[in-house]
């Protein structure tokens, strides 16, 4: 089979690791898949069990600056190890395809390691094809128009020279790439919707308290925040307010904190959690897609998996746009224009206060289940789309098609490619 370089690096929370992740179960149906990481550890997580693992010493980001999980390297020394593996790695290696997850549209933070890697393979003469995969929404922190239009370029300066393929993970129907990238048409490679890409029901592992709990009678209601570095805020009003909601309805909490919470703000929502019959707090499931899909109602931060779990079940949901700054704009855009299709509510800051929050709870449960017609088949169709790459096949026009489904899981059909 041919081979395919996964590159991919998450640095604040576990987004681009787990829908990085149903990519590579996708592609490793087709591929031999290597998959080059290098962020935290996430106790529990696990990667398809026929892809080839790779890790990189350890980086995150705080706040806007890059610092080592190791913290008795310099950064410096650890930036040189990873150049010097990633070459290391590719050499041994020699892929049909590099992928890049995210760069260089985002992650411009990650060039010193990842424009040598593209200017080896530029001249090394191997036929590497290299391919970006790109989120719907681009980070859109506030920037002047000058620095903006200055990223752009630069962006459409490093696709253009090294790049074949743009995979775009979104369906136009909701996001078009111009929409927050506006030199689009600067952009030689093709940029191929594949539709959203979803976390797949895969056989995972049904740890003791998951079946414990995927096991209760109860109607429950789900609250997660993705990695947990910025969601505490929304856990705490959620926390304070599950003895009231107790007396008022018959549901039973399950939060997931996230691996990346502070200790000290897990012992708190356990501490609360121990006084409340109905709250059940835990740091990760592998399982979350099964709680969603018996889930009442999901209350969570609007990143692109989280939402997409939840177009994907149909739950019903109430979604608070990360408080961070470098992610609400992403997550509010997307939110919002889901919220006017009346697909999901929207809470603001002033809906953690208890009674506006139970108000928003009740008024929530009441509400119907949604459909949608949107295409969230991208992890299959990136595979597809890349099997025909690297196989020099012409474009086929069933692959381009959005295949339309409905977001009901009675409903919902692969369509044909």
């Amino acid at each position: 089979m041919k081979k395919i370089m996964f590159y991919s690096q998450h640095l604040a929370g576990i987004g681009h690791l787990v829908r990085s992740t149903e990519i590579i179960r996708g592609l490793a149906k087709h591929f031999d898949v290597y998959f080059v990481h290098g962020g935290q550890a996430v106790p529990g997580f696990r990667l398809p069990s026929e892809v080839m693992e790779i890790r990189l010493p350890g980086l995150y980001m705080e706040g806007t600056v890059l610092k080592v999980v190791d913290e008795s390297q310099s950064l410096e020394v650890v930036q040189e190890q990873r150049k010097a593996l990633l070459l290391q790695v590719f050499e041994t290696i020699q892929p049909d395809c590099l992928i890049t997850e995210g760069f260089p549209f985002s992650k411009h933070t990650l060039r010193f390691e990842l424009i040598p890697l593209l200017k080896h393979i530029e001249a090394s003469g191997y036929p590497t094809k290299v391919v970006c995969c790109l989120r719907d929404i681009i980070m859109t922190q506030a920037m002047s128009d000058g620095v903006r239009a200055k990223k752009q370029e630069r962006t459409c300066k490093w696709i253009n020279r090294y790049y074949d393929l743009i995979l775009y993970h979104s369906d136009p129907q909701l996001q078009r790439l111009e929409e927050n990238f506006s030199q689009v048409d600067r952009l030689n490679p093709k940029i191929f919707y594949t539709g959203y890409v979803t976390q797949s029901e895969a056989q995972l592992p049904l740890e003791d308290e998951d079946r414990l709990h995927l096991n209760q009678p109860e109607p429950s209601i789900v609250v997660s925040v993705g990695g947990g570095r910025h969601g505490y805020g929304l856990l705490r009003a959620i926390a304070n307010l599950s003895p009231t909601l107790a007396q008022t309805i018959p549901h039973k909490i399950y939060a997931f904190t996230g691996p990346y919470l502070s200790e000290s703000d897990l012992l708190q929502l356990q501490e609360r959690a121990a006084l409340s019959s109905n709250l059940v707090v835990r740091r990760f499931t592998p399982r979350l897609m099964d709680y969603l899909k018996q889930a009442d109602l999901s209350i969570s931060l609007g990143g692109y998996n989280t939402t997409m779990n939840v177009l994907k079940t149909g739950v019903r949901s109430l979604i608070y746009p990360s408080p961070s700054e470098d992610q609400s704009g992403e997550q509010t855009l997307r939110a919002r224009k889901l919220e006017g299709m009346g697909l999901l509510r929207v809470l603001s800051d002033a809906d953690l206060a208890p009674e506006r929050m139970r108000q928003r709870i009740l008024t929530a449960l009441n509400q119907p289940p949604t459909n949608h017609l949107f295409d969230l088949h991208g992890a299959q169709r990136s595979a597809l789309k890349l099997q025909q790459l690297l196989n020099g096949e012409e474009d086929n026009e069933n692959l381009d098609r959005i295949v339309q489904v409905s977001s009901h899981p009675a409903l919902e059909t692969v369509g044909t490619f």
